[in-house]
């Protein structure tokens, strides 16, 4: 589902234009993102899921078309963890 089918579903469902769902969806992702950027950032849906700010630490990695060995730095990742509802363990 692409962002736009997704206004156009909200819309539908909750009766407002598409503008009106589109201005709600694009400040739902801000405030998501916007937590995550935070150092413990962490958003969580009750039923659908937590979205939480891990670090990855450095790493050796292979470069596949030469085969060089390269170094990957450390770095900040977002994951998602599902909940109950999402998984079909109502």
């Amino acid at each position: 589902m692409t962002k736009a089918e997704l206004v156009d579903k909200a819309a539908q469902d909750a009766g407002i234009s598409k503008v009106a769902a589109a201005a709600v969806l694009n400040s739902f992702m801000d405030s998501i993102t916007k937590t995550l950027k935070k150092k413990d950032g962490k958003v969580t849906l009750v039923g659908f899921g937590t979205f939480t700010k891990v670090q990855r630490k450095a790493r050796k990695g292979r470069n596949p078309q030469t085969g060089e060995p390269i170094k990957i730095k450390a770095c900040s990742v977002v994951k998602f963890r599902p909940g109950k509802k999402l998984k079909g363990k109502d």
